[in-house]
């Protein structure tokens, strides 16, 4: 594993792995495993799965305690908003995660090491693998560090209801008929991805992808929305 990455982990947030195996699973991209199967490499596709998990309980728990009057649906989609592909992949490149995630070539010729998808895969995989090293609490602290700062500066407590957000915006001088497509989905059962496109009156006006329908669908709304937006400037 990159002893610099170690000792960014050390350094930054007092982290020493005990079982290295892990840390360097959970930075194994599986376009790397299929272009070195002589090392008989695991990929990070089941830690991120356990990741997924962890992180979703801990910002439950987190939100639960620190907004104990907010009603269960302003917590769930600011939960949404937290656990989301864009907001992991932010993180894990303001961890420097982007730059030790091991890829294959062709992923690296493709600018894999930037794709958002990628890196929110690898940050939830690091939590899996930090959670079986080393437990939840461990985790905790890690979060404590990198999200939950920014929770408390209100970074998520607005967040946009993108489908709605759209309705409103384009229903405002009387009815349109939006719709949303699927285009198609994939992967595997732990780890599908859909795609959704957004029609206005016929009109594909917005494209998104997330690892749910519902996320998939909020993020081709934002995209909608933007151009709109854009469009009207």
């Amino acid at each position: 594993m990159d002893n610099q990455l170690n000792n960014l982990l050390k350094t930054n947030y007092d982290i020493v792995f005990n079982q290295v195996e892990l840390l360097e699973q959970a930075f194994t991209h599986s376009s790397y495993v299929n272009e070195h199967r002589n090392l008989h490499l695991e990929d990070n596709e089941r830690l991120e799965f356990l990741g997924d998990a962890v992180l979703e309980l801990i910002i439950s728990r987190y939100l639960y305690t620190r907004f104990e009057k907010e009603p269960e649906g302003k917590l769930t989609k600011m939960r949404a908003a937290i656990v989301c592909e864009d907001s992991l992949s932010k993180f894990a490149k303001e961890c420097s995660f982007d730059q030790f995630v091991m890829l294959g070539k062709g992923e690296e010729n493709s600018n894999g090491r930037t794709r958002p998808a990628l890196l929110c895969d690898l940050f939830e995989a690091f939590l899996g693998a930090l959670y079986l090293d080393q437990g939840l609490e461990k985790v905790v602290c890690f979060l404590r560090q990198v999200v939950f700062p920014k929770i408390k500066a209100g970074v998520f407590s607005h967040e946009m209801d993108h489908k709605t957000a759209l309705q409103e915006v384009l229903q405002k001088n009387g009815d349109v008929q939006i719709e949303y497509h699927l285009l198609k989905e994939d992967g595997p059962a732990h780890d599908r991805r859909f795609w959704i496109e957004v029609y206005a009156e016929g009109k594909l006006i917005g494209t998104g992808t997330g690892k749910s329908k519902k996320t998939a669908e909020q993020q081709a709304a934002a995209v909608a929305l933007e151009t709109y937006m854009r469009e009207k400037r």
